[in-house]
């Protein structure tokens, strides 16, 4: 697993299609937004895990 440290704002680019950035960390929660195309599913892992 690659573990990446990222400020608020900061992007992860992942591939050529998809991107990931830091909108907020408020103490333990870090909420994220997620660009990608509409073909890639995007699922938290609780929902996945119950499916």
């Amino acid at each position: 697993m690659l573990v990446l440290t990222r400020k608020p704002s900061e992007k992860i680019v992942i591939g050529d299609k998809i991107t990931v950035t830091v909108v907020r960390v408020d103490g333990n929660k870090v909420r994220l937004g997620i660009e990608a195309p509409p073909d890639v599913p995007i699922f938290r892992d609780e929902v996945v895990a119950k499916a």
